[in-house]
């Protein structure tokens, strides 16, 4: 089996560094609407497809084991371990300095944070829905990592791009709450169709937030994952699988 997935390609991302998102193709065990590689066990898939995805994903990538989080849209944080790794904690950010242990997010139009130090010696992801962004995810993950924000490096994978994420007053709302809220409305919003709608850059709106941390360099191809057939969308599809994005650390 031959996994297709993405990955950073700028020259500046640490080479001790691995970070990727899977995509639907290069083979799989699950069927139906959610073939081929979904790594989701909680969107109604079998379990054992599920199982075997997971295992066959580590073992492409060629990590040791991999942590894998109950993500629910929050802003905790956790350190991972491979004592860790056994367990399944509740959270949408985690970071370690483990060398050899995958670290994954699973989405289907959330945008997946992958953060590096410039020396490779830590790693983290967060999974950034629109309420876990204003929320403060990614801050929850920069304040965890035992570095200097203005030596991090962010990727962005992929996510629903700006044209196809409409959104209501509650996000509009959330967004104006924030810290210089009017000033992140003016870059990461754009009317819709009509209705009281309007449409979200997750792309944009996870940038600001990062380089208002202080975040050195913020990386992104903007592939968007309900355009592109490639990816799963919940937005597009409705009941559907779920990418990972997986990082990780190289042993030297």
């Amino acid at each position: 089996m031959s996994l297709e997935w993405v990955e950073p390609a700028a020259a500046e991302w640490p080479s001790r560094a691995r970070a990727l998102t899977t995509t639907r193709r290069g083979g799989g065990y699950s069927r139906g609407r959610y073939a081929a590689l979904n790594l989701g066990g909680h969107v109604g898939d079998d379990a054992a497809a599920v199982a075997a995805n997971r295992r066959a994903l580590a073992e492409a990538a060629g990590v040791e084991r991999v942590q894998w989080l109950r993500q629910v849209h929050g802003v905790r944080c956790v350190e991972a371990d491979f004592e860790s790794a056994a367990r399944v904690p509740e959270a949408d950010a985690v970071w370690t300095r483990v060398p050899g242990l995958g670290l994954a997010v699973l989405t289907a139009d959330c945008v997946p944070l992958v953060l590096v130090d410039r020396q490779g010696s830590v790693i983290g992801v967060a999974h950034g829905g629109w309420r876990g962004l204003v929320g403060g995810v990614a801050e929850a993950l920069i304040s965890a990592l035992p570095v200097a924000p203005g030596d991090l490096v962010a990727w962005l994978g992929p996510s629903i791009g700006p044209v196809a994420y409409e959104v209501g007053e509650e996000v509009v709302g959330a967004l104006a709450a924030l810290p210089e809220g009017e000033s992140l409305m003016r870059r990461c919003l754009a009317p819709g169709a009509g209705g009281g709608k309007v449409h979200l850059d997750l792309f944009e709106l996870a940038g600001a937030l990062l380089e208002r941390s202080g975040v050195g360099s913020v990386l992104t191809d903007r592939l968007c994952t309900y355009t592109d057939l490639r990816f799963y969308s919940y937005r597009r599809d409705g009941a559907t699988g779920r990418m990972a994005t997986l990082a990780w650390l190289e042993r030297s």
